[in-house]
């Protein structure tokens, strides 16, 4: 698949085009190119070493939309109008959102938009693309940590079918994360306020990499 990262730049980001170019077509994506080239370049760098095969591409975040069959919007959820209103040609386009919205006061708390969630809010904002939930409560440290095996659940939800297929494929080809069919769009919500959930138990509990597990 071609896959392109909106964000790219970012810890997760980078994390999923570390994970996701050894079998498939990546696009790093940022507002500046040299600064997706560098991004580029260290995860390159990072798996020559490691002898893994890849396939890393460098662009702007308009490259992204204009290279990618699944576009995945890896950004905080405050900057995604500013994003959107950049770019041209998400009509059509399977659209990820892995965005969830939360603050921090002496704990992590969900955040939603008026709409429900990020999801739905990218959904509005792009009625004509087919907006997908994927990848929301993985932990961000362990992206990067090719060493170490990827075996969460991953929830997916949607509510373009054939969409949700697709990325419920792709999910099942990073390392050993599971996917589930998590069912509409509408679903979201929950999903996405499971992150700040685990965080605030990975920090009350003193515990590394929580996550999810669906058996």
């Amino acid at each position: 698949m071609k896959v392109g990262i909106i964000g790219g730049t970012g810890g997760i980001g980078q994390g999923m085009a570390l994970r996701l170019s050894q079998d498939h077509t990546v696009y790093i994506g940022s507002r500046k190119e040299e600064k997706a080239q560098a991004a580029c370049d260290m995860c390159s760098y990072a798996l020559k070493v490691l002898g893994l095969p890849f396939d890393l591409n460098p662009t702007t975040n308009q490259g992204v939309v204009d290279e990618s069959e699944i576009v995945v919007f890896s950004i905080p959820a405050e900057n995604l109008e500013r994003t959107i209103e950049s770019l041209n040609g998400l009509e059509g386009k399977i659209v990820v959102s892995l965005m969830n919205p939360m603050i921090r006061t002496d704990y992590f708390k969900y955040n939603p938009p008026e709409e429900g969630s990020a999801a739905l809010k990218l959904q509005k904002l792009l009625p004509n693309s087919k907006v997908v939930a994927a990848f929301n409560n993985i932990p961000a440290g362990k992206w990067q940590k090719l060493s170490e095996h990827l075996d969460y659940s991953v929830c997916v939800c949607s509510d373009d079918e054939d969409a949700k297929e697709k990325v419920i494929e792709l999910v099942n080809t990073i390392s050993e994360l599971k996917a589930v069919n998590a069912g509409p769009l509408a679903v979201s919500p929950y999903i996405e306020a499971i992150t700040p959930l685990v965080i605030n138990i990975a920090r009350f509990s003193k515990m590394r990499d929580v996550g999810v597990y669906f058996k």
